[in-house]
């Protein structure tokens, strides 16, 4: 007996299959874009609300994806820092992500697109820390 989920892809060999559930496409994309020079972190969108910093709780925060059966397409949503370049930063990303989700799940990226939503400025983090004490 077979179960199939939207949410998992699964490919079969002689020795069995394998699965690899979406979240882990989301997570792999989250942390290749936090990796890049330039990025402050992720934001839930428009539709989350308030932009929120990159924790270890949300690695996937601001990922959207969607897989097929041998490709996906990735929406990201990211905070810059205040002085980057954000072409530079947008395709550095898209490469990031695109290099990293082909090297380990096998799927074929067929987009990467990056949604800007704010920027972080560095100064803000600091005076914020010497009110708090």
């Amino acid at each position: 007996m077979e179960q199939h989920d939207s949410n998992v892809r699964e490919e079969k060999n002689t020795l069995g299959s394998i699965r690899v559930a979406d979240e882990v496409v989301r997570i792999i994309a989250g942390i290749a874009a936090t990796e890049v020079t330039g990025v402050s972190g992720m934001s839930g969108g428009v539709v989350g609300g308030i932009a929120e910093r990159l924790g270890r709780k949300s690695l996937a925060k601001g990922v959207k994806v969607e897989v097929g059966e041998t490709e996906t397409a990735i929406d990201i949503s990211i905070i810059v820092d205040y002085g980057s370049r954000i072409p530079d930063v947008a395709a550095n990303i898209q490469s990031a992500v695109k290099t990293s989700i082909e090297k380990m799940t096998g799927l074929k990226v067929v987009e990467v697109n990056v949604n800007v939503q704010g920027v972080a400025f560095a100064n803000e983090t600091s005076e914020e820390e010497t009110r708090v004490k």
